[in-house]
């Protein structure tokens, strides 16, 4: 199934928010004025896990749309959420923080481009459940979307526990990379460097997270240079990243706020593909996902420069 394609999409994340600024995507962005803004925080540990999680994510309301960007937890200046209420989004695509340009971004693409049929999403149920459970869902949800044959090899940025295990069970092998390095539930070691593990892969699986530290482009060059599938799970930058389909992104499975560890109620996730992808049938469904990272996959702190770096765990875990 392909779904329809996302109005107005981008070559270069530069690009898509020179288009933002000007008007060129929706309503001029100094007639936008974003009325809440917060930050969530959490801290996880699944029973019958080794380990635990915290994640922080700041979200800014305008109308009725949620843009997000998750943060390392502890990084966000309390005075970030006075500089964001009553502002304007065009004053906030140019704030100084990164992490606040993101969430504004994502608000005002979510705004004029909300996840629906119509915009190239496809719906996918969340079934209600523990945090577990409904992680362990949301990784199978992400997984179904890489069209690979058992044996490849996937490079996770940003490690979530439920999402090796997904892969597994599609018989598929993985480098896990996340900036802080260490071992995953299993035992398995972490890399730190994301392009250096890139070459040795065949595809990529990305936390949305690497918008929110600038490593997002470097990871979308790479794929599109190389021609191997990247697909993004986020719940950072969930209506920005449907925008590079084609351009690098062959798929995204986007969960805007509220995120699945939230609430124990049935969710639901939209997933993106780009034109003409082919592979197993991911339309609407529900199996059921678990994780290591938190948010989008973990606090993704990657360096532009240098050696890129992965994200921890952020964007859901």
């Amino acid at each position: 199934m392909t779904a329809v394609v996302p109005v107005a999409r981008a070559v270069t994340y530069e690009e898509l928010v020179e288009g933002a600024r000007a008007g060129r995507l929706g309503p001029d962005p100094r007639t936008l004025r974003i009325a809440v803004a917060f930050v969530t925080r959490q801290a996880v540990r699944h029973d019958g896990r080794g380990t635990g999680y915290r994640n922080e994510v700041l979200s800014l309301r305008l109308a009725g749309a949620v843009g997000s960007c998750a943060v390392e937890p502890g990084a966000l200046p309390d005075a970030a959420i006075d500089d964001c209420v009553g502002a304007d989004v065009a004053r906030l695509l140019e704030h100084p923080l990164l992490p606040v340009r993101v969430a504004a971004l994502d608000a005002y693409l979510m705004h004029v481009g909300p996840h629906t049929p119509e915009n190239g999403a496809r719906p996918f149920p969340l079934p209600a459940g523990t945090s577990l459970d409904k992680s362990r869902a949301r990784a199978r949800a992400v997984v179904e979307l890489l069209d690979l044959p058992a044996g490849a090899t996937v490079l996770v940025v940003g490690v979530v526990n439920s999402l090796l295990e997904a892969l597994r069970s599609r018989g598929l092998r993985y480098v896990p990379c996340d900036l802080k390095g260490g071992v995953t539930e299993w035992g398995e070691e972490i890399v730190t460097d994301a392009l250096g593990a890139a070459d040795r892969c065949d595809a990529l699986l990305v936390s949305g997270m690497t918008l929110g530290n600038g490593s997002f482009e470097t990871l979308r060059r790479h794929a599109l240079s190389s021609g191997k599938q990247l697909v993004m799970f986020a719940q950072t930058g969930s209506a920005v990243l449907p925008r590079f389909l084609g351009h690098g992104v062959s798929a995204v499975c986007a969960e805007p706020y509220p995120f699945f560890w939230l609430d124990a109620g049935p969710g639901t996730l939209h997933r993106y593909r780009r034109d003409g992808a082919e592979g197993a049938d991911w339309a609407e469904g529900a199996d059921g996902a678990d994780e290591v990272g938190g948010a989008d996959a973990g606090p993704v702190s990657c360096p532009v420069s240098g050696p890129v770096a992965c994200p921890g765990s952020g964007d859901g875990r």
